[in-house]
């Protein structure tokens, strides 16, 4: 039985992780005691007992600890650390054999950022097909949940001292100076020459998000159903995406708290505006979910196990 070492424990993304592994009988979790939990050495012998270590660790302390970690372990960073260095798979497996056999072969795995994972989700396939055009300049909206800030945001959406209509209680725009750390990986592994405009915003809500492109002809927006064909061939065998047919009915972005995959689908008209859009959670496919299937991938177990799906 394979062991894990869950760095970070404690955090938001780590105890979804752990509720995820703790669960099954074909791995075992190396925990540390609370008073140790932030100890150097106690953490360098368990990533020595380790065969996959997956870090839940803000970026510094996440660069510092991948280098502890021998170089036969796995090591799975849901940081902003890795994402775009050399020798680091992206993990997201969906997005091409070559993405799927270098988290399979490789010891180094970056998870995708959250609004990163439903953009590229959403832009790649379409550079791929030849529908888009890799020097568009595109704009994406993102409305997540709070627990995506960690725990000092959760404290404030939760605290019991909230005013019922105070300005937590309204969205909010953030990063409204486009530096938004995920826009690097957001451009890259979409295949675009530049990243996109970005206007992400937080929800009153904890889990759930939804990531979404609008097109028009001046992008190269093709009709919405050779966007959905494309779709739907470049995601034939994708484990824990599906494509979903179009209704234009209202949406949630909390309608996939939950769950650990993701929904993409095509929604507009046939007058050259179309929305490009996907839904799941920002503690899913956002991050610990992606991260037990990165996991499972590396120790060769079934793609999916563990995780919960629609």
């Amino acid at each position: 039985m394979q062991k894990i070492f869950i760095d970070g424990q404690a955090g938001t993304t780590g105890l979804r992780i752990w509720e995820r592994l703790n669960a099954r009988r074909d791995v075992t979790l190396i925990t540390l005691p609370e008073a140790l939990r932030k100890d150097s050495a106690a953490r360098k012998q368990a990533m020595r007992e380790a065969d996959a270590v997956i870090l839940c660790l803000p970026d510094a302390a996440a660069r510092e600890a991948a280098a502890w970690a021998g170089s036969d372990t796995v090591v799975i960073d849901a940081s902003t650390a890795h994402r775009t260095e050399p020798g680091w798979a992206y993990g997201f497996p969906e997005l091409g054999p070559e993405f799927y056999t270098r988290i399979q072969a490789g010891k180094r795995i970056a998870v995708p950022g959250c609004h990163a994972g439903g953009f590229v989700a959403l832009a790649r396939p379409l550079v791929q097909c030849g529908l888009l055009n890799g020097e568009a300049q595109l704009t994406c909206v993102s409305i997540t949940g709070y627990t995506g800030g960690g725990k000092a945001m959760i404290a404030e959406y939760e605290s019991p001292a909230r005013q019922k209509n105070d300005a937590l209680s309204a969205p909010r725009q953030y990063a409204l100076g486009q530096t938004h750390k995920h826009l690097l990986e957001m451009a890259r592994y979409a295949g675009l020459a530049r990243p996109p405009l970005f206007c992400p915003i937080l929800g009153d809500y904890p889990c759930g998000m939804e990531v979404t492109i609008p097109l028009h002809g001046t992008c190269g927006a093709a009709p919405r159903f050779a966007i959905l064909d494309c779709y739907r061939e470049f995601y034939a065998n994708a484990a824990a995406l599906r494509v979903a047919e179009p209704d234009a009915a209202p949406h949630s972005p909390n309608a996939y708290a939950g769950y650990d995959g993701m929904d993409i689908t095509v929604e507009g008209n046939d007058d050259g505006r179309v929305l490009l859009i996907a839904r799941f959670d920002n503690l899913g496919k956002g991050a610990s979910g992606a991260a037990v299937q990165c996991l499972n991938i590396a120790l060769g177990l079934n793609e999916t196990e563990g995780l919960v799906l629609r």
